[in-house]
């Protein structure tokens, strides 16, 4: 028979383990919160550290520099110095983004109904050339993995000067207890300085799944072919052996053009 004394010791003894359980599952918890706020300041989805530079369409006109780049940024609100362009897409039809690199070419399909003003914005670029012989300045191998794109001075830190709200947020889903949701591979999305409404130019390209916040606009979807370039251009690493960095494939945008479907 199991005395008073026994009983309150077991009773202690489950009420310490209960305790210690609960710990552990509170520190798995920030552990994998952390590990995705860590990912995302580390891949810097942001265009650059700060603002976006100011960087003209036509005739080298160009605005104020951005700051450099930088592995843990401060989300700061980008400043538009030029007007986002006019809406001239048909926000009822279907648009391809047709990207030809260096490695194989990777076509983007996009949907204008889900998000006009992103593919109105890339369309306008698009017919400029602004994207035409310019870098993939970005890939990341660990945590998230994506190819980042669309900057034309391929240091992460330029943008068209102008900046387009967020589209397209709730298909992404619902967010988990980390605070992050999926980006199945395939994904194309706009890169941002982390605070709503800060898209510009810069885009990513994800190759593999990847857990980020919802925050970042879902614009359009590769093509096996092109999913396939990127994944080919991952495999071959960073440069240096680094996991964060410059492609050691270098890869430009040859020609980059937007037509509707």
């Amino acid at each position: 028979m199991v005395s008073s004394d026994q009983r309150r010791r077991q009773l202690a003894r489950e009420k310490y383990e209960r305790q210690m359980r609960r710990r552990e599952e509170a520190r798995k918890k920030a552990k994998r919160r952390n590990a995705i706020i860590a990912s995302v300041l580390a891949v810097v989805l942001a265009a650059g550290a700060a603002a976006y530079a100011s960087v003209g369409l036509s005739d080298g006109d160009t605005g104020s520099d951005a700051a450099p780049a930088s592995d843990s940024p401060t989300p700061t609100s980008a400043e538009s110095s030029s007007p986002e362009p006019k809406m001239a897409v048909d926000a009822k039809a279907k648009y391809t983004m047709a990207l030809r690199t260096n490695h194989g070419d990777v076509a983007v399909a996009m949907d204008a109904a889900k998000t006009p003003r992103t593919v109105n914005s890339f369309k306008h670029l698009a017919d400029k050339k602004y994207f035409d012989n310019t870098k993939c300045h970005r890939l990341t191998t660990a945590g998230i993995f994506v190819l980042q794109c669309g900057d034309p001075t391929g240091k992460g830190t330029g943008g068209p000067g102008y900046n387009i709200p967020d589209e397209n947020l709730g298909s992404l889903g619902k967010a988990g207890a980390d605070g992050s949701v999926t980006f199945k591979a395939g994904t194309v999305a706009m890169a941002n300085t982390g605070q709503p409404g800060t898209g510009g130019s810069q885009f990513f390209l994800v190759y593999k799944d990847t857990k980020l916040p919802p925050q970042y606009t879902p614009f359009g979807t590769m093509d096996a072919a092109g999913l396939k370039v990127v994944q080919d251009i991952a495999k071959a690493g960073v440069e240096g052996g680094a996991r964060d960095g410059a492609p050691k494939k270098a890869v430009t945008i040859v020609e980059a053009t937007v037509d509707k479907a």
